[in-house]
């Protein structure tokens, strides 16, 4: 693995890179509270499988840029960070993959900017219309979301979970999560990341740039060939945002996990990257 720093759309991402430059890229995008580390165990599977794989830090986590203030972390400029990433490798398009927060990203890359996605891969994150909807009139799913409204508080959020050591965002993790999908280790690279000079803040900007600016993209359909892979068992989004979500892709496949959580990725690892490859090789 290669760690590099890249300038794209007037910020430094930190981003950890394998395989060949000649093969067909795949970008790994990691939710909160994460950071790129949260795809390590995927690496190696999709190099074996001739893959390029980018995981970046994306803008406000770890070792990435933090631009201050809620405006720079509009879903929009999420999105294009990812498409000015792909610039700096010698593809045209590629295929992304997202989980959490980085499934709404591959949405709008893909909603936004359509020719640079070849397939999607999205996990535990509605379509953001589907979301949007649920958000305005699903009472089980506002209840499930007023973590999100907590969030939009300035300065007290991150100030509560810096006072603990971040045992809070530990606790969101391994709480709900299968036993084992986590180790000690693993928090303590969380911890180290989420201690990073103003990386709080910029993480909980993601959040409230979503009640400042929403996340409606500027179209709804989904031209890419897409699988959404969906713990069942998700404590922050109700099932049905699963099949409806499916309703806004022109090519589509739903895999439900009955047994597991938001945090599939960690529980089932080798099933999750097994339906990813198989649904790039078709």
């Amino acid at each position: 693995m290669e760690r590099t720093f890249r300038e794209v759309n007037d910020v430094t991402l930190h981003v950890v890179s394998a395989g060949d430059p000649a093969d067909p890229v795949v970008v790994l995008l990691h939710g909160f509270p994460e950071f790129w580390y949260g795809w390590s165990e995927y690496i190696k599977g999709f190099v074996q499988a001739d893959y390029r794989v980018l995981v970046p830090d994306q803008r406000g986590y770890n070792r990435s840029e933090k631009p201050d203030g809620v405006q720079p972390y509009r879903v929009g400029t999420l999105a294009e960070d990812i498409v000015a990433l792909l610039a700096t490798e010698p593809c045209d398009s590629a295929h992304l993959i997202g989980h959490d927060w980085g499934g709404t990203v591959a949405w709008h890359v893909a909603l936004r900017s359509p020719e640079s996605v070849d397939r999607l891969g999205i996990i535990n994150m509605p379509h953001p219309t589907v979301f949007t909807e649920a958000l305005q009139s699903n009472p089980k799913q506002r209840q499930k979301s007023q973590y999100i409204f907590a969030f939009q508080q300035p300065n007290t959020p991150e100030k509560r979970v810096k006072q603990t050591n971040f045992d809070t965002w530990v606790s969101v993790m391994n709480g709900p999560s299968k036993p084992g999908a986590f180790s000690t280790t693993d928090f303590e690279r969380y911890r180290q990341a989420w201690a990073e000079p103003g990386a709080p803040t910029a993480m909980l900007n993601w959040y409230r740039a979503l009640g400042e600016y929403g996340i409606e993209p500027p179209r709804t359909q989904v031209e890419s060939p897409t699988v959404l892979l969906w713990g069942e068992n998700d404590q922050a989004l109700i099932p049905e945002l699963a099949p409806k979500s499916m309703g806004f892709c022109t090519d589509s496949d739903l895999e439900q996990f009955p047994d597991a959580t938001h945090w599939i990725t960690h529980e089932y690892p080798d099933r999750v990257s097994e339906l990813l490859l198989e649904h790039l090789k078709r």
